[in-house]
């Protein structure tokens, strides 16, 4: 095992631990205005923590909405919230499948362009031969991460 497939796979049992969090979803008002809600803590009262205005805290769940707040004015605010503010990535799959998947798009096209040339040749390869080639490619390029992989599609 190389030593980016050990990084790769302690990395994946991080990320295991947060993929319950794929369903989570945002609140229809935001994260800010369903917890300061849920305490019973006004706008005004928020704004006094943060030492902003009342106005100020309306453009911040306006920017949380639209996507547009910083990450360190969540921090922030969730301070104020008595929360942690949380930001990561929770991939839809396994890292090790879409890297599989991409390492397969790429092989596919070589194989189809090597096998063109091949068949222009007559020494064509058979269905079963095909596809242990291609099995073969993937793995070189799963194992090996060549500077490309993410360039050729």
């Amino acid at each position: 095992m190389n030593k980016k497939q050990l990084v790769r796979e302690q990395l994946e049992v991080s990320l295991q631990r947060l993929a319950p969090l794929r369903s989570v979803s945002q609140p229809p008002k935001g994260w800010i205005r369903a917890i300061r809600d849920a305490l019973g803590m006004t706008a005004k009262q928020l704004a006094g923590k943060l030492g902003v205005a009342q106005q100020a805290v309306a453009r911040i769940e306006k920017d949380e909405l639209a996507g547009a707040v910083t990450i360190k004015t969540m921090r922030r605010v969730a301070e104020s919230l008595d929360c942690v503010f949380v930001c990561g990535f929770v991939p839809r799959s396994s890292l090790e499948t879409t890297l599989r998947s991409q390492a397969e798009r790429v092989a596919a096209k070589r194989l189809r362009q090597a096998s063109h040339t091949m068949t222009l040749e007559d020494q064509s390869l058979t269905k079963a031969e095909d596809q242990k080639v291609l099995s073969e490619l993937v793995n070189e390029l799963v194992d090996t991460l060549p500077a490309n992989l993410w360039s050729e599609s």
